[in-house]
């Protein structure tokens, strides 16, 4: 696959300690855009892409899906065996089974469990020791780590595993074409933090015809998703749901619901899109549209991009086993982001995952 050279743009450059580090020693690829999402005091989390891309911007690719050439091919190796479970994000359950299925052909006799359902259950899993992945769509929270380190006397060791642009769907066959963060505020939340009106008909949107005085039909994640709290504080400021909102255990009912809905919105990680509803395009504070490509998601354009995460328990004086050592350079391989590509998301750009292979002692 062709991937376009990287094109150099001339901004400010940042000064940091994250740009100086020597993990980042390739950054002549690297831009810095002032592009931060911030709505009416709602502060990104730092750990987020867009937050990253605040003040530094890898340099995108200029055809969605592009894997970057940088990306080593996995290699297989002796003496990798046993099971490990996984257990949290269920954005991440078709990834994280088809990164299994992939480990698999190396591996035959290794077994991966996988329980998706939902990011806060990967912390408890963790801290308990009952799965030695936790997959999540959100970063850990402080409190997490907190109880984590507290058992362990360490922190569990984060791993960036894909990029996400957390989409909002409408009907395949809805006309809208772009909504502002405030209008999503508005139709989502009733505490509307973000500034806008309280939306409930389509024709407050602008439709016309057969959309005029009929209701917005909601769908959303439950409270134990990690996309319910990622889409709660970016999209709506922190702010609270409605009571409206018809809230799914899983990404893929969200998507049905909408899709079998012609007057329904709901929000979802843009890979369980399908061809029975649309993405919308969100516009952020420089006013313009953006759909949720990978283009947008790595340029920090689109305002609700989010990393997905693999948490471990990796003590710092020791290495990792060899079966999860080896599953996450298989995932951080030219093979394993090609899966997140196949299953709809957006690889990690390559100076992240090699920081995190780094971090693994996995280079």
């Amino acid at each position: 696959m062709a991937v376009a050279k990287v094109r150099r743009q001339h901004h400010k450059r940042f000064t940091g300690a994250w740009f100086t580090s020597p993990a980042m020693a390739d950054l002549r690829n690297v831009t810095v855009r002032s592009i931060g999402e911030v709505h009416k005091g709602v502060l990104m989390l730092k750990k987020t892409l867009v937050a990253l891309l605040a003040t530094v911007s890898i340099g995108a690719v200029a055809t969605a899906n592009d894997l970057d050439p940088r990306y080593p091919a996995y290699q297989s190796k002796s003496g990798v065996s046993g099971t490990v479970k996984s257990i949290g994000s269920d954005t991440l359950n078709n990834l994280m089974t088809l990164w299994a299925e992939g480990f698999n052909k190396a591996y035959p006799g290794v077994k991966i469990e996988i329980e998706g359902k939902g990011s806060s259950t990967a912390p408890p899993a963790l801290i308990a020791g009952t799965a030695g992945f936790g997959p999540m769509s959100r970063p850990m929270r402080s409190t997490e780590f907190d109880a984590f380190e507290k058992k362990y006397g360490y922190k569990p060791t984060e791993v960036r595993v894909a990029v996400d642009a957390l989409a909002v769907f409408v009907h395949k066959d809805n006309p809208i074409k772009c909504l502002s963060l405030a209008q999503v505020d508005g139709i989502f939340s009733s505490s509307r933090t973000l500034g806008g009106a309280n939306i409930t008909k389509w024709d407050q949107l602008g439709l016309g015809g057969e959309y005029v005085g009929k209701p917005i039909s909601l769908f959303g994640r439950n409270s134990a998703s990690g996309t319910y709290g990622y889409f709660k504080e970016v999209a709506m400021g922190n702010g609270d749901f409605k009571a409206t909102v018809k809230e799914q255990p899983g990404s893929s009912t969200v998507v049905q619901g909408v899709a079998s809905d012609k007057f329904a919105i709901g929000y979802s990680g843009i890979g369980y899109k399908t061809a029975d509803v649309r993405a919308v395009a969100i516009s952020g504070r420089d006013g313009q549209c953006h759909e949720p490509n990978q283009n947008n998601a790595y340029q920090g354009k689109y305002p609700i991009t989010r990393f997905l995460y693999v948490y471990v328990n990796k003590n710092p004086s020791a290495a990792l086993d060899p079966l999860r050592g080896e599953f996450l350079k298989y995932v951080l391989s030219k093979e394993g982001q090609q899966v997140v590509i196949k299953d709809g998301y957006y690889p990690m750009p390559f100076v992240f995952a090699n920081q995190d292979r780094a971090k693994l002692g996995l280079n």
